[in-house]
């Protein structure tokens, strides 16, 4: 459950910039983000919203995630774990255990999500994989 209590705001921007300074400088993920994101200002702060939303219960993310993942040409099942992977380190430097912990489930959730309507939307007959 999302809660006021458990993070702050600054913890939340820290970890969203953080993290998306490992993803733009990964050589799997930087170059599929840089051909992309074409405002990165823009993009952290949706993200920093996002991560609000989820963690804090603040509700101020507007969006549709699904669809921009969707159109994404050659995602992979090694490209979700790359982010995965990541994320795990980035959150492994945060000291707050309970906000590392709720965050490292909500990116693996979100990620299978993901990853599993990206399979559904290419209307392939075979069933999705688990990440």
């Amino acid at each position: 459950m999302p809660s006021a209590d458990l993070c702050t705001e600054d913890e939340i921007t820290f970890l969203v910039h953080s993290f998306y300074t490992r993803v733009r400088d990964d050589g799997q993920l930087g170059p599929i983000f840089d051909a992309h994101v074409r405002d990165w200002d823009t993009h952290l702060a949706k993200m920093v919203d996002f991560w609000s939303s989820t963690l804090r219960g603040t509700a101020r993310f507007r969006g549709t995630p699904m669809p921009k993942h969707m159109a994404l040409p050659g995602l992979s099942a090694e490209l979700f774990g790359r982010w995965l992977a990541l994320f795990d380190q980035t959150t492994a430097t945060l000291p707050n255990v309970a906000m590392r912990e709720r965050a490292n489930d909500l990116a693996r959730r979100i990620a299978g999500s993901l990853w599993y309507g990206y399979q559904m939307s290419k209307g392939t007959d075979a069933l999705p994989v688990p990440l």
